[in-house]
């Protein structure tokens, strides 16, 4: 897996809603209106990861799950990285209806 240059990671983060970059990852907060709605989110995203065998870390705060993502293989961000932010966006999605 090829890690992105510098131009590339921008042009992927200014795609994403919500995502920077923190160092060699990226990094986005979701707000949930309930304790048990992060903890169900943080159970879809671990699935997919899973099935990606790709694992962010994930910190639950109260309302607040943080999920921070890069690819320790490849020394920094890859496309898999980004892929896989779009898709927990989408995941978070159906925790706002």
């Amino acid at each position: 897996m090829r890690r992105l240059d510098g131009m590339e990671i921008d042009e992927y983060v200014s795609s994403l809603s919500g995502w920077k970059l923190d160092g060699k990852f990226i990094l986005k907060r979701y707000r949930f209106q309930e304790f048990l709605k992060g903890v169900a989110f943080v159970n879809d995203i671990a699935e997919l990861s899973e099935e990606r065998q790709h694992h962010p870390f994930i910190s639950i705060d109260y309302k607040l799950v943080t999920l921070r993502l890069t690819t320790w293989s490849a020394g920094g961000l890859t496309d898999l990285d980004f892929e896989l932010a779009k898709k927990y966006d989408e995941i978070f999605e159906k925790y706002t209806i």
